[in-house]
């Protein structure tokens, strides 16, 4: 989250910020006068958001004459808005007056992308030597452009990896790609790698622009019109030979599989089967993620067919992923192992991949060496993967003890750190975004004492989110109070009793939510602490015959009132089922619906299959926090593997226990 703000502003330095070259600064017109009732932090944000270059230069003169404690802001915001225009030293200048703080690295990020695109790499050189964050992709190819540019030798495997990486078609990394394609290091099988994996990820700017590269104008046009028209395409004028014409058929029956699988798997079969072995092969991998994706059986033989035509083809992890997800649902441990191995290395490591791996090593018949794997993970039971290991192994599953109370100098270290206090002005002003990345910032190299008493300042101030997201990056010491706070309890406690739900649900659903940010709004409409939108708000308020307004979903008891009567709907709908209304609550209630069709399956490889990251992701986290705040409340306690359900299958179904974990196994409840 601290970087998708900056990555705005770089992105506007670079295009839209070229709109501000049009507008006249009068010479004899007098500057716009601050308004002396509004903070000019809040007033710079304005002005940079409407482009107003005279109100930014007016504001900065004042904040800086001022000594105003957010100057640096309302200075980045001027600068950031006329990068183009900038010479090094008002740079220099900027960074000498607020050394070591966030927006002189935030400042010097956005110049590192101008210098770039200026190819000025003198001053690039030097600028990078002392950028912190170093977590710009972007960045990171002009660096290795200006050591070609010198003559220096560049990692060429660095280099693909990280153009490999680029999703959106940034200027750095393309021209990085421009330049080791002229140099002979890119050849065009890379180019064709990664044109097919852009096509995997649904980015079709970042396919043409490596097809580009071959520089041969008639791909250029067909790829254009294969991206308009996949099916017209390959019945005027896909060819199987040469192989550009064969790159450019699998791109377009990829386009095809990402519509309806089936026919793909068709056209592959019958007209395209004189394809190279690797693109038909590359083609039955995507079909087969198509598939899974739509939770459809024929996703396995599909990547079957793949792995026997190019055993030793690349997957990229998302089909790895996918291909791990449908062995699982088809309770095929052999090939759930087969494509868990797939996964790079980083990916093999998350606990999901290493529980799941487990889990197909015991279908497997090898107990003992899932159990290792197992009791490897069950020492993190605040992770969910963690807390289904112990529940598997029958481990009871305590709080973590409280680390020992904060002393007088730990907290007034925080109280005096500046830039935790410039992001809490910052939040206090409602310029939450800039707030947060200030505050995140100010966190790097903290241990894990700071790290509490910062955590500590922002649940004191009732910044929930800060107060939680920061207590979670300690490694040792662990503040449960601090990660699963229990803001709102006398009310929260109310509404959930009124509707007759879970209150240790609500609670893990709401920090997932808005981490109890009252005034949280998502970038759909969703609304206050439990996120509700307008349309749903106002459905379920017929319903439970309450006084709806659009006006009311920013009051906490009301928006608690909503909220708990529309998650009260979506259990009921759902026969009480949890993982299921967590589902429906994220993404809707008509897919999990469709996503229970099927056969009965375990629970938790239920919820592995959910198609949405977002929402998988979700799913985990609210039942996770459901168990914990079950505890931190002195709630009657209920497993994950209960809050999960035994098992999932079409409405109606009987439960049926298909989980390889045996029943004995599973955690009593107490913890």
């Amino acid at each position: 989250m601290s970087q998708m703000g900056g990555r705005v502003f770089q992105n506007i330095s670079r295009g839209a910020l070229t709109l501000l070259l049009s507008v006249a600064l009068s010479a004899d017109a007098a500057p716009p006068q601050p308004p002396a009732d509004a903070d000019l932090a809040v007033q710079a944000r304005d002005a940079w958001v409407k482009r107003d270059r005279k109100r930014l230069a007016s504001y900065a003169d004042a904040a800086r004459a001022q000594g105003h404690p957010l100057a640096g802001w309302v200075e980045y915001f001027d600068l950031n808005a006329r990068l183009s225009e900038v010479r090094q030293p008002e740079m220099d200048a900027f960074y000498a007056r607020y050394p070591g703080s966030y927006v002189e690295d935030r400042l010097r990020n956005d110049w590192l992308l101008e210098l770039g695109h200026r190819r000025d790499w003198s001053n690039f050189r030097r600028d990078h030597a002392s950028y912190q964050m170093r977590d710009d992709r972007e960045v990171a190819c002009y660096v290795m452009l200006a050591d070609h540019a010198a003559g220096t030798k560049v990692d060429v495997e660095a280099a693909r990896n990280a153009w490999m990486a680029q999703k959106d078609g940034d200027e750095g990394c393309q021209q990085l790609a421009s330049a080791l394609v002229d140099a002979g290091l890119f050849k065009p099988d890379t180019l064709w790698a990664k044109a097919r994996l852009a096509t995997e990820q649904s980015r079709p700017r970042a396919a043409r622009q490596a097809v580009a590269l071959l520089a041969a104008k008639p791909l250029d046009q067909k790829l254009a019109e294969l991206q308009d028209n996949a099916g017209r395409y390959l019945t005027r004028q896909a060819r199987t030979s040469p192989r550009p014409e064969a790159e450019l058929t699998a791109l377009a029956l990829a386009r095809v599989a990402a519509n309806d699988p089936d026919q793909a798997a068709g056209l592959l079969r019958d007209k395209w089967s004189k394809l190279p072995p690797e693109l038909q092969a590359w083609l039955w991998v995507q079909i087969g993620r198509q598939s899974a994706l739509r939770l459809q059986d024929a996703a396995l033989a599909a990547f079957e067919r793949a792995d026997k035509l190019a055993p030793d083809l690349a997957w990229s992890d998302d089909a790895a992923a996918w291909a791990a997800r449908a062995a699982l649902r088809a309770r095929q441990p052999a090939l759930a192992l087969r494509a868990i191995e797939r996964l790079s290395a980083n990916e093999q490591r998350d606990p999901a991949w290493a529980y799941w791996k487990a889990r197909a090593t015991r279908l497997q018949g090898d107990a003992h060496g899932a159990r290792v794997q197992l009791t490897t993970l069950s020492s993190t039971p605040l992770n969910y993967f963690g807390r289904l290991a112990a529940e598997d192994l029958g481990l009871p599953t305590p709080l973590p003890p409280a680390p020992s109370p904060l002393t007088a100098e730990e907290r007034r270290a925080a109280q005096q750190h500046a830039g935790l206090m410039r992001a809490l002005r910052l939040i206090d002003l409602g310029l939450r975004s800039e707030g947060v990345r200030e505050w995140n910032f100010s966190l790097r190299g903290m241990n894990d004492r700071a790290l509490l008493a910062a955590a500590q300042e922002a649940c004191d101030r009732e910044v929930w989110d800060r107060c939680i997201n920061t207590s979670e990056r300690t490694k040792t010491e662990i503040d449960i109070a601090q990660r699963y706070p229990t803001p709102h309890r006398a009310e929260l406690l109310r509404e959930a009793q009124a509707s007759g739900i879970d209150p240790a649900y609500v609670y893990g659903l709401i920090r997932q939510e808005s981490r109890f940010v009252l005034d949280a709004r998502s970038h759909v409409g969703a609304a206050g602490l439990m996120q509700v939108m307008p349309a749903t708000a106002k459905w379920t308020a017929k319903k439970a015959g309450i006084n709806y307004s659009a006006e009311r979903m920013h009051d906490r008891d009301f928006n608690l009132r909503i909220g708990t009567q529309y998650l009260k709907l979506v259990l009921d709908r759902f026969e009480g089922a949890q993982a299921l209304a967590a589902a429906a609550y994220n993404a809707g209630p008509g897919r999990p619906a469709r996503w229970r069709d099927g056969p009965v399956i375990d629970a938790a490889i239920w919820a592995e299959n959910i198609p949405f990251n977002e929402t998988r992701d979700y799913v985990r986290k609210v039942l996770l926090g459901g168990a914990v705040y079950a505890q931190v409340m002195g709630l009657p306690t209920t497993s994950l593997r209960e809050r999960l359900g035994r098992s999932v299958g079409p409405a109606g179904a009987a439960a049926a226990d298909v989980s390889d974990v045996p029943p004995a196994a599973v955690g009593d409840g107490k913890s």
